[in-house]
């Protein structure tokens, strides 16, 4: 006798959790907040970026370096201020990460505590820091003045927003084992000609953090340098009267809060903003000296010329506290976006590894904002969003062989082509260049063939002609 014991009715219940398993199974896949996916068009305008910055490095005798995504915890922790240090990702330690790890201490929930037992390395929050640490690693085999930039993505544990992400690019300069300010007349130059070249109107704003420690001498609040670097980069997002909140909380008097907000709100042209607050710091040596530091670099960029906007802002803090000379940050003029390009000089950033009295100076452009500004504004080229430039049509084996032929000539030319690789209808053949966005179509028949010619049509013109192999490639180009 058959068994039909398998075609039992399944219980209900059963039948429902199956059923969420599927669903769950079924969801549509996403990626985590503050992170992004970049389609080929918009890979291509990203590019376009990269590229445009790549060049101005090289063009500036800059030398490329790459470093891990994750360093050693103990090279990041401690660099970036109390702030920046919550905003690390931490790794997981392979394996049983647990092991060592108490009871009692996982009772405790003390996050610092357990991470220091589960977790021995992190995703790097900027480039600078893994950057000090490679010139230590490696300063024996490093001619200084060492110029170097660095193009990776860097990660931090930020509240995601317009504008702010978790996974984003930088594109660092920097210069090490050089006291000059001439590199920091360099990089602003730097950055006007990136800007110029994409056609960003920007703003650099400038300070230093010799004014910044002066200013906390003249208030007499020197002890409370870190605090009020913390508080007053705030500024533009919270506003002055939050911010002045938040100093009396960090233990500032009401009268100390009082003697800083002019510093902050100082109005005027850059030469009257720096007899202003030379007035104002001239009981601190150190103020004086940051106020020396700003006017040299201020009047080495004046000579070079410029076509952006360079304006002293003494509230401009950039709250990193390994920051001890010029403070560099840029701003776009005609888009609603935070800091698109940032950096400073510090002199004791590689001390902490090891090899103290080493200068550097460098800058970093913010190429997701940057990327976001240029979409806003619509600045890219036409040609940035066509990565080939001729397609073939495919009518046969005879005729696609021909045109794969002429396709390897065009590449080794340095042209992009490419042969479409069914035997379709043209009209779905045009279709698809269309959408893609070629620019020329070219066209092999059985008169061509015979002719060893092909009809180049241009598509935005609707012209076409017949060419040679030569004169295909002459057009192209």
């Amino acid at each position: 006798m058959r068994n039909n014991s398998h075609f039992a009715k399944h219980d209900p219940q059963d039948n429902a959790g199956l059923y969420e398993k599927i669903r769950k199974m079924a969801q549509k896949p996403s990626i985590p907040k503050g992170t992004r996916d970049f389609s080929p068009a918009e890979m291509a305008r990203r590019n376009y970026i990269f590229n445009t910055i790549k060049e101005a490095f090289r063009l500036f005798g800059y030398h490329q370096i790459e470093t891990p995504a994750m360093e050693n915890l103990s090279t990041l922790m401690g660099k970036y201020g109390e702030e920046g240090d919550k905003l690390l990702f931490k790794i997981l330690n392979s394996g049983d990460y647990l092991k060592g790890v108490e009871d009692a201490e996982l009772g405790e929930r003390n996050p610092v505590k357990l991470t220091n037992k589960i977790s021995e390395k992190g995703l790097r929050y900027d480039l600078t820091v893994p950057f000090a640490r490679f010139v230590v690693q490696y300063r024996g085999e490093l001619q200084m003045p060492f110029k170097r930039y660095q193009m990776q993505p860097v990660w931090r544990a930020d509240r995601p927003q317009k504008g702010r992400y978790r996974e984003f690019y930088q594109c660092d300069a920097d210069v090490v084992g050089s006291d000059s300010l001439n590199n920091e007349i360099e990089l602003l130059s730097l950055i006007d000609f990136v800007f110029a070249r994409l056609k960003v109107r920007v703003a650099i704003k400038l300070n230093n953090r010799k004014v910044l420690a002066g200013i906390a001498e003249v208030i007499g609040a020197p002890d409370k340098l870190v605090d009020i670097t913390v508080a007053i980069d705030k500024i533009d997002k919270i506003g002055i009267d939050n911010v002045n909140v938040e100093l009396m909380e960090k233990g500032l008097s009401e009268e100390q809060v009082a003697r800083l907000r002019p510093v902050l709100e100082l109005e005027g042209d850059n030469a009257s903003k720096l007899e202003k607050m030379e007035a104002f710091l001239a009981d601190s040596p150190s103020g004086l000296l940051g106020i020396a530091e700003l006017r040299e670099v201020l009047g080495g960029f004046d000579d070079l010329g410029h076509q952006c906007e360079a304006d002293l802002d003494f509230s401009l803090a950039r709250g990193l506290n390994y920051y001890t000379g010029t403070i560099i940050e840029v701003k776009a003029l005609d888009v609603q976006i935070g800091s698109i390009t940032g950096g400073g000089r510090y002199d004791n950033l590689t001390g902490v590894f090891g090899m103290p009295g080493l200068s550097g100076v460098g800058i970093s452009f913010g190429a997701d904002r940057i990327y976001d500004v240029l979409n806003q504004l619509d600045l890219y080229p036409s040609e940035v969003s066509s990565a080939v430039k001729v397609m073939f049509v495919n009518f046969g084996k005879a005729e696609a062989k021909a045109a794969m032929s002429m396709v390897g000539r065009l590449r080794r030319e340095g042209i992009s082509a490419q042969l479409y690789p069914d035997e379709a209808k043209m009209k779905k053949q045009m279709a698809f260049a269309n959408a893609e966005k070629i620019p020329f179509v070219a066209i092999i028949g059985e008169s061509e063939l015979e002719q060893g010619k092909v009809m180049l049509k241009d598509m935005h013109g609707g012209t076409q002609e017949l060419v040679d192999v030569d004169g295909l490639i002459e057009r192209l180009k």
